[in-house]
């Protein structure tokens, strides 16, 4: 997500939602938990003539703050260290109500992504970091049902843990829905020939994915991003969000495209934006039964669901809410410093 001085995605949706609590989010979306899967690290950031700032992070680890906060049991599982750095993500994590898939936590250097922002709060970042899950982790994956399954970025994209994520996501997707966010990286990446495959795995099994014009740009440059969306959209995901930075986004499906307006913010910062959006979508979708999971065919039930919901070339009014609202949340993180996405109430202020 991007922007100069304004930023943001999509109208305010005023619809609100039961049980509003501040700080951890609500309560209206107990039940199975979301999992989400992917790195957790430290965003060094470094601004124009101004001191390193240190935030948690991590795309994967930003949806699953953001899903606490709106009010949805998480279990993340990812890699982090025993060091002042994991200590500083655990316990911003814990403290939105995001709890650790056992084996997360290791006895090693926690990783860290360096932020440069430009003159716009735009961010270009370079990294050191290791992705892999350890045997712990991968065993407890298997643990209880689950309402969604979330994964994206250097998760999916950097060895030896990427494989280890494409292969858990074809044994849960029978028990529940996915999305998926590429979030590239293209300083951690082979060429985007390269990565061709496994993104177009990634999508095929996927309900929902968002990614950037830019993620679109860098891996399919002889085509334009709407141009891949539309593809994707014919390729497995019901839903293909393209988010457009201070343009607002725009959304695919099999059967139609639809513009999502900006809303328009003071930008301090792009950090953490595009995850905003998509723990924002997830939970409306989770919300209305348009993603779903656990036993029985309680999958399968949301998948149809969503289907039906894009067969017609016009989306109905609940999934223009969800985009709607999941707008309204990247541009309040864009309004604020580092990856801090809202909660339910201030959502719905």
């Amino acid at each position: 997500m991007t922007g100069s001085t304004e930023s943001g995605l999509g109208r305010a949706a005023t619809e609100s939602t039961p049980r509003i609590l501040t700080g951890r989010g609500d309560t209206a979306a107990a039940g199975h938990p979301v999992l989400v899967i992917g790195e957790a690290l430290v965003d060094v950031i470094a601004v124009p003539d101004g001191p390193l700032r240190s935030h948690p992070g991590g795309s994967p680890a930003n949806v699953a703050l953001g899903l606490g906060r709106l009010g949805h049991p998480v279990r993340l599982a990812t890699r982090m260290g025993t060091d002042h750095f994991g200590h500083l993500v655990r316990k911003h994590l814990e403290g939105s109500g995001v709890d650790l898939v056992s084996g997360s936590v290791v006895d090693a250097a926690t990783s860290t992504a360096t932020a440069v922002l430009d003159a716009a709060g735009v961010a270009n970042y370079t990294f050191d970091i290791t992705w892999a899950l350890s045997a712990a982790a991968t065993e407890a994956l298997r643990d209880g049902p689950l309402a969604h399954v979330h994964t994206g970025s250097i998760a999916t994209a950097l060895g030896p843990g990427a494989d280890q994520v494409l292969s858990t996501l074809h044994t849960l997707r029978p028990s529940a829905t996915i999305s998926y966010d590429p979030n590239l990286r293209p300083a951690l990446l082979r060429s985007a020939e390269q990565e061709r495959r496994r993104v177009a795995q990634l999508v095929a099994v996927s309900d929902v994915v968002k990614a950037s014009e830019e993620d679109l740009a860098w891996l399919h440059p002889g085509e334009s991003p709407d141009e891949t969306a539309a593809r994707w959209a014919r390729s497995g995901p019901a839903l293909v969000v393209l988010t457009l930075g201070a343009s607002g986004a725009r959304a695919w499906w099999r059967n139609g495209c639809q513009n999502i307006e900006p809303v328009h913010v003071q930008v301090r910062d792009t950090v953490g934006a595009g995850d905003a959006f998509m723990a924002a979508l997830a939970s409306r979708l989770l919300r209305a039964g348009l993603l779903g999971g656990g036993p029985g065919a309680q999958a399968e039930t949301a998948r149809a669901a969503l289907h039906a919901a894009t067969e017609t070339g016009r989306l109905p009014a609940i999934l223009d809410e969800a985009l709607a609202v999941a707008a309204r949340a990247a541009a309040l993180t864009c309004a604020r410093e580092g990856a801090d996405p809202p909660t339910t109430a201030e959502l719905t202020v």
